[in-house]
């Protein structure tokens, strides 16, 4: 007995400078795969001018105008800079918007008065200027489909994850050893399951012929750091740990599958936002108030955080199709929703969280209206607010007065970030091994200050790999906004990946007193139940913007498609 726990020993050190190695296989597998490849368009029709000039539809939703942006440019003084739309639904039938507020859009001779389908041959004129509509017929769109790139064909997905499985399988040998006998049956199992489940979710894309899994395997990566953060921190909270992330998981799939539909989508979109302000109102009056924060909700023994499922809602409500994106309306409902969100939680003293809504939001008012002087106004007036709730909040202000002086009350307000440098350096490049670190001891550790107790136990490469991560998501969703089927899509992935970004580097250099200390969660690793729902929600979103032949579940193969697949 003594000898094979010798052994066991030996092998779970090896494994502290070999899981580096395995993870680094995986995130260059995984990186390699989302951003190399051609970016061939799609195309889903034809606008021809009367000399014979052809402008392709490489959109569901096409802007005619003057604008340079503008997918069909008519670069003429009659014609407005955003004129009109033409939009595809999933039934591939044709609708025409007129933008231009002067009724410079005719269809076949006649005026639009409202939205009008389009059909082969129908003929649009947009001020003095005649446009013949011609969509792609299928088998054509099919032929053409088979010769785009086909998402994860140079890097083989299940290889990929098979090496991730190598990165649990040595945590799981470096928890045998550091567990005690109580906790360690347990940690096993909860590994074991998340194995299983990312296995079960691959299987279950192969059979949906998605072939596209880099986005779930990076979630699963930063999923399995979050275990073993949760392992060695509380071990008493893991089952429940794991039956949230399968939660998660569970409703990345249903987002995923309400996200192929945009009319259901567009019908849902103002009666979430409404349930996302009478949850705020009841977080406002009925709230616990924790580490300062008024956030908390206790539901059947259950803590409920509202402000992570709000950060799903605010998005679903903020994305929006091109014929709702230059209605005054529109823009003026959700810049009020948008101040109630923000304001509210400030007003609850989780300025974390505020801060990342706020980003978000200009992320989202840049997408929609294309303008540097909105985003710099809505800076300003943002400014303005802040410095009133450091005013009202002492709570808040005495965080931002802390922030560079740490060290100077080691014991009193630097007390929690002075242990996280502490314990971050003591890791080293490899760390002190999962389970053997001393920060789970300090509140907070595990999910405010967690990328320094994972560069503790794990190591400054394992960590810096989780922020990798996060940042891979964000360029790959980027690199596929100009290609991709609807501007929904596009803002809703962006604004994700914003809303992802902004909390790694709160909770990063919040953590290592580079940026004030704000209490924010890092996607997927910090431990909590309502956080690792909204992520996986989250990358939902950005799944949904997937525009590889084969990557995103939201895109429906169509049945002529598959004959030219097996042609």
């Amino acid at each position: 007995m003594e000898s094979t726990a010798t052994l066991l020993g030996t092998l779970a050190m090896v494994g502290r400078f070999v899981l580096p190695v395995f993870a680094l296989v995986v995130l260059y597998r995984c990186v390699r795969s989302m951003l190399s490849g051609r970016a061939d368009p799609e195309i889903w029709g034809y606008l021809v001018t009367p000399k014979g000039e052809v402008s392709q539809l490489r959109h569901w939703e096409c802007i005619i105008g003057r604008a340079r942006s503008s997918d069909v440019r008519l670069n003429y003084e009659d014609v407005a800079s955003v004129h009109a739309v033409l939009m595809r639904n999933d039934k591939g039938e044709w609708h025409i918007h007129d933008l231009s507020r002067g009724g410079g859009v005719h269809l076949n001779g006649k005026q639009l008065e409202g939205p009008e389908q389009l059909v082969d041959g129908d003929i649009i004129r947009c001020g003095k200027h005649m446009l013949k509509f011609a969509t792609n017929t299928e088998q054509h769109r099919a032929l053409q489909e088979r010769k785009r790139e086909v998402a994860g064909w140079k890097i083989n997905a299940g290889t990929t994850l098979f090496f991730l499985t190598l990165c649990q399988l040595l945590l799981m040998l470096e928890f045998y050893v550091s567990l005690d006998d109580e906790h360690r049956i347990t940690a096993l199992l909860a590994f074991f399951a998340l194995i299983l489940v990312q296995w079960l979710c691959y299987l279950v894309m192969r059979t949906l012929d998605r072939s596209g899994y880099e986005p779930e395997t990076l979630a699963f990566f930063l999923c399995t750091l979050g275990l073993s953060i949760c392992a060695t921190a509380t071990p008493d909270e893991l089952v429940r740990q794991t039956i949230l992330l399968i939660a998660g998981v569970a409703l990345f799939f249903l987002f995923g599958w309400w996200l192929r539909d945009l009319n259901h989508v567009k019908a849902m979109r103002w009666p979430l936002a409404f349930l996302s302000l009478a949850l705020l109102a009841l977080n406002l009056a009925a709230a616990q108030e924790m580490f300062g924060a008024k956030n908390w909700i206790t539901v059947a023994g259950f803590s409920l955080q509202p402000s992570e499922l709000i950060k799903v809602a605010y998005i679903y409500v903020g994305a929006t199709t091109l014929d709702q994106m230059f209605r005054s309306k529109s823009i003026l409902y959700f810049i009020g929703f948008s101040a109630i969100c923000v304001g509210g939680l400030a007003l609850m003293g989780d300025m974390g969280a505020a801060l990342v809504f706020f980003a978000t939001f200009l992320v989202i008012a840049f997408l929609r209206s294309g303008s540097i002087a909105t985003v710099l106004l809505a800076v300003g007036g943002a400014a303005m607010a802040g410095m009133l709730v450091l005013s009202i909040k002492p709570y808040v202000a005495r965080r931002f007065a802390t922030w560079g002086h740490v060290w100077e009350d080691v014991n009193g307000a630097g007390y929690q970030q002075t242990r996280a440098l502490s314990a971050a350096a003591s890791g080293g490049l490899f760390g002190q091994g999962a389970g053997n670190g001393w920060l789970k001891h300090i509140v907070a550790a595990n999910t405010d200050m967690v990328f320094a107790m994972v560069c503790e136990e794990l190591g400054l490469i394992i960590a810096v790999f989780a922020m990798l991560s996060i940042i891979a998501l964000a360029i790959f969703t980027v690199k596929n906004a100009a290609r991709n089927r609807s501007s929904y899509y596009v803002i809703a992935g962006c604004a994700a990946v914003t809303m992802m970004m902004v909390q790694m580097a709160l909770n990063v250099f919040g953590s290592l007193d580079i940026l004030p200390f704000t209490g924010v969660t890092f996607p997927f690793v910090s431990r909590g139940g309502s956080s690792m729902l909204s992520c996986w929600m989250l990358l939902a979103f950005i799944k949904a913007a997937d525009t590889r032949r084969g990557g995103s579940f939201v895109v429906k193969a169509g049945a002529k498609q598959k004959e030219a697949d097996a042609a």
